[in-house]
C-alpha cells in the first residue's frame, strides 16, 4: 500500500496527541522541556515532543500537510534507496535536528517548552519542493507553485523568528526545512541538477 508508513506516523501522532489532550501527566512527560533532558537524561523528549500538539487545529494542520506530501516522499525515498526504513529514519531525525537550535538556545531556561511535529513536517515539505518545485499546492485554498510558497515560508519564518512573541517555534521550521533539503541531496546528489533544470522549465500542475 502506497504511503503506509506515512499513514502509520499520522495514526500514532493523532493517537498520542489525543491521549495527551486528556492526560496532562502524559503531555508533561513527552513535551520538550530542557531541564528534563539536562538533569534527568530524558533524551527521548527530543523525539516525543513531535507526537503531541497544543490543540486539535495544530494537530490537524500538521497531519494534513504530512498526508499530502509525506506519501510522495516515502515512495521517492523507497525508489532511490530500496530500503523502507529510510523514510521513517528521515522523519525521526528531522524531529531531532529541527528542535536542536532552540533546545540549545534554551538549554538553561526552565520555562521553555516545545511540542508539535511542525519541524519534521517542514522537512518533508521541503524535500518535496526539491523534487517538484513548480507543483501547485493549496495555500489557504489558493493554488500556488511550491517554490513560491517555499520562498515566502522561509522569509516569513526568518522574520517571525527574529520578531518573536507568537509562541511558534519558527526556528524549528527553518531547521527542518534545511534538513529536508540536505537529506535529499545527500541521499541522491543528482536531485540538485534535477531541481535546477526544473526551475528553468516551469510546469504548473497539481
Amino acid at each position: 500500500m502506497q504511503g503506509i508508513i506515512t499513514l502509520i506516523l499520522i495514526a500514532i501522532t493523532a493517537l498520542v496527541s489525543w491521549m495527551a489532550f486528556n492526560n496532562r501527566k502524559l503531555a508533561d512527560r513527552l513535551i520538550l522541556w530542557p531541564p528534563a533532558i539536562d538533569k534527568h537524561k530524558q533524551y527521548d523528549r527530543l523525539v516525543t515532543y513531535g507526537f503531541i500538539h497544543a490543540d486539535f487545529g495544530h494537530l490537524l494542520f500538521n497531519m494534513v500537510t504530512l498526508y499530502f506530501f509525506g506519501r510522495s516522499i516515502e515512495v521517492i525515498m523507497l525508489g532511490i534507496t530500496g530500503q523502507w526504513w529510510v523514510y521513517p529514519l528521515f522523519y525521526l531525525a528531522a524531529l531531532v535536528v529541527s528542535i536542536l537550535p532552540t533546545y540549545l538556545k534554551n538549554q538553561k531556561n526552565p520555562n521553555y517548552l516545545s511540542l508539535g511535529a511542525s519541524g519534521a513536517v517542514s522537512a518533508v515539505l521541503f524535500a518535496y519542493i526539491l523534487v517538484a518545485p513548480w507543483k501547485l499546492i493549496l495555500v489557504m485554498f489558493i493554488p500556488a507553485p511550491a517554490i513560491i510558497y517555499a520562498a515566502f515560508y522561509v522569509g516569513y519564518s526568518i522574520w517571525m523568528d527574529k520578531k518573536g512573541g507568537d509562541n511558534v517555534n519558527h526556528s524549528a521550521h527553518l531547521a527542518g526545512a534545511a534538513f529536508g533539503v540536505m537529506f535529499m541531496l545527500i541521499m541522491e546528489p543528482e536531485l540538485l541538477q534535477h531541481f535546477l533544470q526544473s526551475l528553468m522549465n516551469p510546469t504548473f500542475r497539481f
